[in-house]
């Protein structure tokens, strides 16, 4: 298996992958400044169709993915609520070895999420 970093969207509050979610990838300088790498929507799996990263863009350091929740769920639901209570979820992270791959998911409701490493 080679080197990916990789993530998927869990919809909590419809019980479905979180079709058409939009992501960020942003790279943590040592500064503190972030730099954009990637724009991404995930697919009818709520995955992406593509790994984040490849093999050979993997690097050790600080990763940022941006999961634009607020926006999703203003789509999928009839809110009532003019300003969401998440709206972008970030996700700051580190890659240790980049010879590793990394999953990293998120399982979300208008109301709270969880993350984790996954396999």
């Amino acid at each position: 298996m080679s080197a990916k970093l990789s993530t998927h969207v869990l919809d909590t509050a419809h019980g479905c992958p979180a079709q058409g979610m939009r992501i960020e990838l942003w790279a943590v300088e040592e500064d503190g400044k972030t730099r954009l790498l990637k724009t991404v929507h995930t697919n009818v799996d709520g995955r992406t169709d593509q790994p984040l990263l490849n093999a050979e863009e993997m690097k050790a350091g600080q990763y940022e993915l941006v999961f634009h929740a607020g926006a999703y769920f203003s789509e999928k639901t009839d809110s009532m609520l003019k300003v969401p209570f998440l709206d972008r979820v970030p996700v700051r992270f580190g890659i240790s070895d980049p010879r590793a791959s990394y999953h990293v998911p998120l399982l979300c409701s208008p109301w709270a999420y969880t993350t984790y490493r996954g396999s």
